[in-house]
């Protein structure tokens, strides 16, 4: 359904450090751009970047955007690589009892407030 999802930033290099962090404890590696990173998947792609029209980057209120662990242990490495690099938490890795299948995910904000989350299957 989607080819790509754009956060922007106005800050490339602490985003890029956040980003291939997180995303590094999920498995994508990098790809650097003029203005930003992509991280690419055979799904689709994640965009760090500055925003196209040269406007700083602001928060939407709102919006999540999530991505898909193998495990909680992956969760968890996530979360912690998150707050290890300029992110703050936003919901500490565990099982969510509203989420469908009652899955293990956690949330964080990025160096710049945009809203993130993971999940993964709950294997308890």
């Amino acid at each position: 359904m989607f080819t790509h999802a754009f956060l922007g930033t106005n800050d490339i290099d602490t985003s890029r450090t956040f980003y291939t962090a997180v995303m590094g404890a999920l498995g994508y590696q990098p790809v650097p751009l003029p203005h930003g990173t992509a991280f690419p998947s055979p799904q689709g792609a994640l965009v760090v970047a500055k925003p196209a029209n040269g406007d700083a980057q602001t928060v939407s209120n709102g919006h999540t955007l999530g991505f898909v662990a193998k495990d909680p242990a992956t969760v968890d490495a996530w979360h912690a690589a998150g707050l290890a690099n300029g992110g703050t938490c936003e919901g500490k890795p565990g099982v969510r009892p509203n989420s469908p299948g009652k899955q293990y995910g956690a949330y964080l904000r990025d160096p710049d407030g945009n809203k993130i989350c993971v999940f993964a299957p709950n294997a308890g």
